[in-house]
């Protein structure tokens, strides 16, 4: 395989580098940043940006697949920051790939696309796509989910999209860090009665999804134009998961409780206060944030199984073991 990683130097995306260099399979990295591990692994970095349309061509050039896990995530922001990274550098993306003849596009997306605010227990890829998303973030993924979709059968590519679900492991630099900051400053609280299950995707896993996924990609075959959940077989809880890693962490469990009604209204009444005074950062709650917080929300991978064979390579219990020491860290920062 001749690939192309964007955003290869980020969480997901570095996994994704290390597996298909472990197997010997020559890879490009479209980034940002300097990242001193791609330079260990010897990949070829080219430096872009996914809303720079001429700087993704160029990076598409002479390569077989793209993975495009390249994207910007949260909870708050303007509108144009989202979608210009998440839903037009996708466009550029797929431009680019039917501008080189690649054959294959791998486009990671979130479960996020299909929530409509209410709880969803062992939901299949039948979901339908929502009328309106309260965060900028999935609407504008699912906007470019779309258009990777569309684009598939176009000159020659095959393309699939995956869902993978509450992405956690070593080297996370998003939902780990701030969970252990709020826990140690005091501001983390539980939302809801507790009793709420959620679907995860340790990062091995996931990362491994998208290699199979690509494997078994071809024009008509069962992966090309479809989209996939992907995560552990079993939902967790999410409050006892939450706790088990502060345990790890050397940190109490969550004392603090907040039901998931007054969360929401708490998330909205904080919404018009940032933007009305324009206030910089994000609100600690939004209503997107009391929903996912409170709700149970898992996912049926049968069609990954089915399609392309997707198997965890590492169980819930193994991934914590590996997190532990990571946690310890995080932990004890000043």
């Amino acid at each position: 395989m001749q690939a192309l990683v964007t955003g290869g130097g980020g969480f997901l995306g570095l996994y994704i580098v290390e597996q298909l260099v472990a197997r010997s399979d020559k890879v490009r990295v479209l980034c940002r940043g300097d990242y001193p591990r791609l330079g260990e692994l010897g990949v070829e970095c080219v430096a872009g940006d996914v809303r720079d349309a001429q700087a993704v061509a160029r990076a598409c050039a002479g390569v077989d697949t793209v993975f495009h896990v390249a994207a910007v995530s949260g909870i708050w922001g303007p509108w144009s920051h989202y979608y210009t990274i998440n839903t037009q550098g996708t466009e550029n993306v797929i431009a680019g790939c039917r501008q080189h003849g690649v054959r294959r596009l791998v486009y990671t997306s979130s479960p996020s696309v299909i929530y409509d605010g209410r709880d969803q227990r062992g939901s299949n890829e039948s979901l339908p796509y929502p009328q309106k998303y309260l965060c900028h973030y999935p609407h504008s993924k699912a906007l470019a989910e779309r258009a990777v979709l569309a684009a598939n059968g176009q000159e020659g590519l095959a393309t699939t999209a995956l869902r993978p679900h509450l992405i956690w492991g070593p080297r996370d630099n998003h939902l780990i860090p701030r969970l252990v900051a709020r826990a140690r400053s005091g501001r983390l609280r539980r939302v809801g009665r507790g009793d709420n299950r959620v679907s995860m995707s340790y990062v091995e896993n996931a990362a491994h999804a998208h290699l199979l996924a690509a494997d078994r990609l071809a024009p008509g075959s069962p992966p090309a134009g479809q989209a996939y959940f992907i995560n552990e077989p079993e939902p967790v809880n999410l409050w006892r998961w939450i706790d088990e890693l502060l345990t790890l962490s050397g940190l109490p469990p969550v004392r603090k409780v907040i039901s998931s009604r007054a969360a929401y209204a708490a998330g909205a009444v904080l919404e018009a206060v940032y933007t009305a005074a324009r206030l910089p950062g994000e609100p600690p709650m939004t209503r997107f944030l009391a929903q996912q917080l409170g709700g149970t929300h898992f996912y049926d991978t049968s069609k990954a199984i089915r399609d392309f064979g997707y198997a965890p390579l590492v169980s819930v219990a193994e991934g914590m073991h590996r997190l532990e020491p990571e946690l310890k860290r995080l932990a004890q920062q000043p």
